[in-house]
């Protein structure tokens, strides 16, 4: 199959399919007297693997990684796993990350409910973020 024909089994851009064969992921068949190249049955089941990867957020190298494991005969599924643990641990770090964010930015609101607008100053932009400034500092 060409390259739409490829990219619309498995609903993704003909460029998406470029991407791929010009980075080493996928390999066509050259045909030898037109110069087209054509994709078969593996190469569709390669792509959809890539594309299934990058959808749980698997960078090319990893996938890159995973696929020279599969393409020794080893199977990558532990590794597979190292990665998806690894990057648990992250995004559940960036989570506890984010609810502390929202907890400061829920305290600021209910902080700032009562204060009054002030216009900017020599000192200050805005009073909300930088703390109220001291009447001497006012004088200055």
């Amino acid at each position: 199959m060409r390259v739409s024909e490829l990219a619309n089994i498995l609903n993704t851009t003909a460029d998406t399919v470029r991407y791929y064969t010009r980075i080493g992921l996928i390999t066509p068949i050259k045909n030898a007297e037109n110069g087209y190249k054509t994709y078969g049955k593996k190469v569709q089941q390669r792509l959809k693997f890539i594309l299934s990867a990058r959808q749980l957020d698997f960078s090319v190298l990893e996938i890159k990684d995973i696929l020279a494991e599969s393409d020794k005969g080893h199977t990558a599924c532990p590794l597979v796993r190292e990665i998806v643990e690894h990057r648990l641990a992250e995004t559940e770090k960036q989570f506890q990350a984010a609810l502390l964010l929202r907890e400061k930015l829920r305290k600021a609101i209910e902080d700032w409910q009562g204060k009054p607008n002030k216009a900017p100053t020599g000192h200050m932009i805005c009073h909300l973020i930088e703390g109220d400034e001291s009447a001497e500092d006012d004088n200055e």
